[in-house]
């Protein structure tokens, strides 16, 4: 808004810039305008007086200005979402192309987000530009929010002096690669979720059900069977050391997890392992062919070197299997083999794709066949995310079934058993 614009100018000529981390504090103000309107508003400003004097500039007189009070829970905010990126580059991107210079933009941006995090990551690469600084440098001050493809593009866009097309591409992307994430997590979660409940429906029964079962067969003192012994058994360490069951879940957990991270080859053997899972393992196929697709097909686009480019798409896989596979094609294309031939040589393509980028190549458009590779790809994840669930559904039932089923059948064991005995 002007209002901050303003102030931010007429400040800058009093006191020094605000540097790197350091954002504007936010003021609650109330007014009356020229109509003799009472106006209110909030906004950033150095200090108080520089707020009224601007609020004077635009025929606001100013009555209350104070500082604007945190909130007593979640002050903080939520922490900046790749979703938020997203969301951010299509709005910088929309305003660009409509000609907004890009502080302005940036200005207008921050001034939305209701996030405080994600106000302040964009105040500070508005303040950034403002000090002289490229808009490659100030994301690069953020390189968790900001990966390195996309600080890649966002140079190529500078130098070649077409950033509005950068971004705009940049964001189609993003919005594409959250779409398809999402998609994956949807098809994830739904069995996930209904085999927790199975598990915690388990854990109910066994906690509280079978003990009281237990306590009828022991009145009538008849042998029991073996499978209801098991289970009583089971129940009854379930009842006492169930603490220690979930210590050690746990332990086990955070165990795995803290190397997981940290193992590049368990990385590898998981992601191996899920990509061989039926229906899920080929969604999560088709998406890491997708996302590797529309990630190169963007960055040759910007005129990022494909040697260069290699390194940022690996990341952007989002399967250490596919990301082993693109370095390797890395290596080989930097020696001179053209990109079809190492896709070729990693075994990880179908023959589509492969053939796919050797036409691109051959006709100079490997950007646009890429595109189509991935368009393709995610319309796949699309329909198998759409079809999962009746899929699964069957599978999942007889799972449930089986859990709950086997704790029925041994409640129900001794109850024939004494009955044939007193049928004899």
């Amino acid at each position: 808004m002007a209002v901050t614009r303003s102030a931010a100018k007429a400040g800058s000529k009093t006191a020094k810039p605000v540097r790197e981390g350091v954002t504007l504090p936010t003021f609650v103000w109330e007014g009356i305008d020229k109509r003799g309107k009472k106006m209110k508003g909030e906004q950033q400003a150095r200090n108080a007086n520089l707020l009224r004097a601007e609020l004077r500039k635009q025929g606001i007189q100013p009555g209350m200005v104070k500082p604007k009070s945190k909130p007593l829970f979640g002050g903080a905010g939520q922490a900046v979402t790749a979703k938020d990126i997203a969301v951010f580059s299509r709005q910088l991107a929309t305003m660009m192309k409509s000609g907004v210079p890009i502080v302005m933009a940036l200005e207008i941006i921050g001034n939305g987000q209701k996030n405080p995090k994600m106000k302040a990551l964009v105040d500070d690469l508005r303040l950034e530009l403002e000090s002289g600084s490229s808009i490659y440098e100030a994301m690069s001050k953020h390189p968790v929010q900001f990966d390195e493809l996309y600080r890649n593009l966002v140079r190529a866009g500078e130098s070649s002096g077409a950033l509005e097309t950068v971004l705009d591409t940049i964001a189609t992307y993003k919005e594409n690669i959250e779409s398809i994430k999402g998609k994956i997590k949807k098809a994830l979660f739904y069995p996930t979720a209904i085999i927790g409940v199975a598990i915690l429906v388990c854990g109910i029964l066994m906690v509280y059900v079978v003990p009281i079962f237990k306590e009828q067969f022991a009145s009538f003192g008849a042998d029991l069977p073996a499978f209801t012994a098991l289970v009583f058994g089971f129940s009854d360490f379930l009842v006492t050391w169930w603490w220690l069951g979930l210590i050690v879940a746990l332990a086990a957990f955070t165990a795995f997890m803290y190397v997981y991270k940290r193992s590049t080859k368990l990385q590898h053997t998981v992601d191996r392992l899920m990509l061989k899972i039926p229906v899920i393992g080929q969604v999560l196929h088709n998406s890491a062919i997708a996302r590797f697709s529309r990630t190169l097909a963007v960055t040759f686009k910007a005129g990022v070197p494909l040697v260069e480019a290699m390194d940022s798409v690996a990341g952007a896989t989002g399967s250490r299997v596919y990301t082993d596979a693109v370095l390797q094609m890395r290596d080989d294309v930097s020696v001179g083999y053209p990109l079809n031939v190492a896709m070729k040589q990693v075994g990880v393509f179908p023959h589509m794709v492969v053939q796919m980028t050797a036409i691109g190549e051959e006709a100079g458009a490997l950007d646009t066949m890429l595109y189509k590779v991935a368009e393709f790809y995610e319309e796949q994840v699309n329909n198998a995310v759409d079809a999962i669930s009746s899929l699964i559904e069957p599978f999942i039932m007889v799972i449930i079934g089986g859990m709950v089923g086997s704790i029925v059948i041994a409640m129900y064991l001794p109850i024939f058993k004494i009955a044939m005995t007193v049928m004899n």
